[in-house]
């Protein structure tokens, strides 16, 4: 899903509002949350997952044609960590998997 459709779905589920407000809360969330993450604050959404920054520090890598060392430098990435919750949605019918209550769940 991209953001326009993620904008009309919710549009669409909510015809009280129009389509230009919703993008301008979607739009709104988004840069927020881009926001934190440059000043390396950590995002947690309830029942979606975390994000948080990790850094990784420069190294000697190697140029795989010719073989030469080049000297790679250190950079910060996005990591996203799901809730136990949609992991449990992600994996629905496996044997063995436990709600955000710690109830096992049934094959669907």
């Amino acid at each position: 899903m991209i953001r326009s459709d993620l904008v009309a779905r919710i549009a669409e589920q909510n015809p009280h509002l129009y389509a230009r407000d919703v993008e301008a809360v979607v739009d709104a969330i988004l840069d927020r949350v881009a926001d934190a993450l440059a000043d390396g604050d950590r995002v947690e959404l309830r029942g979606f997952g975390v994000f948080s920054t990790r850094e990784a520090n420069a190294r000697i890598g190697r140029n795989p044609r010719s073989g030469a060392h080049v000297q790679v430098p250190g950079k910060t990435s996005i990591h996203f960590n799901p809730s136990k919750l949609i992991r449990a949605r992600l994996n629905r019918g496996r044997i063995g998997l436990e709600d955000e209550a710690g109830r096992l769940l049934r094959a669907s």
